[in-house]
C-alpha cells in the first residue's frame, strides 16, 4: 500500500512539474518549451502500468491547457483551441508509445529517442495545424505550416532534452542510491 501511495505522489509531482513548466514558459511566450514529451517518453520507458504512463503527459497537457483557457496571457489566446488540439494530444500519445520501445535506458538511447519523439511530435501536431486550414490548403499551405512551426520545434526539442536529462538522469541516480541502500541493509 505504501508503494502505491509513493507511486501516486511521484506521478502527481511529475505531472505538476511538467504542467508548471508549460504554464510558466507559456506566460513568458516561450511556447512548447516544456518537458511534456520527455514525460511521455519517460513514462513509456519506465512505468510498468502502461495505461498510467499514457496519462502522465495527457494530464500535464490538459492542466496546462485548462490554465491557459482560464487565464489567457494575451487577447485571443485559448487553451482549448480546436480540432488540431486532438493532433497534439495524439502526438503525445505516440511519443509515449515510442518510449515503450526503449528496451535499454542509456545515454545514447535517451538522446536518440528524445530526438525521435520531438520530431514525431512536430510532424503529427503540425499536421493538425495544416488540417485546420490556418494557412489555406494545398502544397504551399502544407509547406508554410511546417516552416512556420520551426521555431516551436526548437523549443520542443530543448524542453524535451532538458526534461529527459532530468527525468532519466534523476531516475538513474535514484536507482543507484537505492541499490547502495539495499547493499548496506
Amino acid at each position: 500500500m505504501k508503494q502505491n501511495k509513493l507511486n501516486l505522489l511521484l506521478a502527481a509531482g511529475l505531472i505538476l512539474m511538467a504542467a508548471t513548466a508549460r504554464i510558466v514558459n507559456h506566460e513568458m511566450h516561450l511556447y512548447n518549451l516544456a518537458p511534456i514529451g520527455a514525460l511521455g517518453l519517460f513514462g513509456g520507458a519506465v512505468i510498468q502500468k502502461k495505461s498510467f504512463a499514457f496519462l502522465l503527459p495527457i494530464l500535464a497537457l490538459f492542466i496546462g491547457d485548462l490554465y491557459i483557457q482560464l487565464y489567457p496571457s494575451s487577447p485571443g489566446m485559448r487553451g482549448f483551441y480546436g480540432m488540431e488540439q486532438f493532433f497534439v494530444y495524439g502526438a503525445m500519445l505516440l511519443v509515449t508509445v515510442l518510449g515503450t520501445q526503449m528496451k535499454q535506458i542509456n545515454t545514447k538511447n535517451v538522446l536518440g529517442f528524445t530526438l525521435g519523439g520531438s520530431v514525431l511530435f512536430f510532424i503529427v501536431s503540425n499536421l493538425g495545424a495544416y488540417f485546420s486550414g490556418m494557412y489555406g490548403t494545398g502544397w504551399q499551405a502544407f509547406s508554410t505550416t511546417y516552416i512556420m512551426a520551426i521555431p516551436f520545434f526548437k523549443n520542443t526539442l530543448a524542453g524535451d532534452l532538458i526534461g529527459s536529462v532530468l527525468l532519466f538522469g534523476g531516475y538513474s541516480l535514484l536507482q543507484q542510491a537505492w541499490s547502495k541502500h539495499l547493499q548496506k541493509a
